[in-house]
């Protein structure tokens, strides 16, 4: 008599192996993860920027830096380096045609200025700018939703100070 295993026992395990690699696998939902990344990411970039604009203004006896201190209030104003045909859907809200220029603000405050991890470019970083009643508030224009495969609403990534 020989020992081994069967055809038949081998095509079992194989079966149920892949049966429960299938199901982690959905359990898991990789493209909901991927989703929550990025929307960390924008959180984190949004509180970057942020902090580089009020550490500027610390420094420099509480004036705003050149480029915030020009807008409109109220108003909102894609981040990035292009002129003009800035006027985009962003966070809900329609942001005005020119663009705010964070990249001179110094590496001091501001190595690189973030952009969006999935369609950010420096010309339209993904990020939005609004000046109100002397508080500064920071948006993520594409956060993703967080349901099963990005299907869920997605939350409002902001932050005022």
């Amino acid at each position: 008599m020989k020992k081994g295993f069967t055809l038949v026992e081998l095509i079992i395990v194989i079966a149920i192996v892949a049966i429960l690699a299938g199901a982690i696998f959905v359990a898991i939902d990789p493209a909901r993860r991927l989703h929550e990344t990025r929307n960390a990411r924008r959180s984190s970039d949004v509180v970057t920027i942020l902090d580089a604009i009020r550490k500027y203004q610390v420094d420099n006896n509480g004036d705003h830096y050149s480029a915030i201190q020009s807008l409109t209030e109220g108003d909102f104003y894609v981040i990035g380096t292009q002129v003009g045909s800035c006027d985009v859907e962003c966070a809900n809200q329609t942001a005005d045609p020119s663009c705010v220029d964070l990249t001179s603000i110094g590496a001091n405050y501001l190595a690189t200025v973030p952009q969006d991890p999935k369609t950010g470019t420096a010309a339209m970083t993904g990020y939005m700018i609004s000046l109100e009643s002397g508080s500064v508030s920071v948006y993520a224009c594409d956060p993703e939703g967080e349901g099963a495969g990005g299907s869920g609403a997605p939350p409002e990534i902001k932050v005022t100070r």
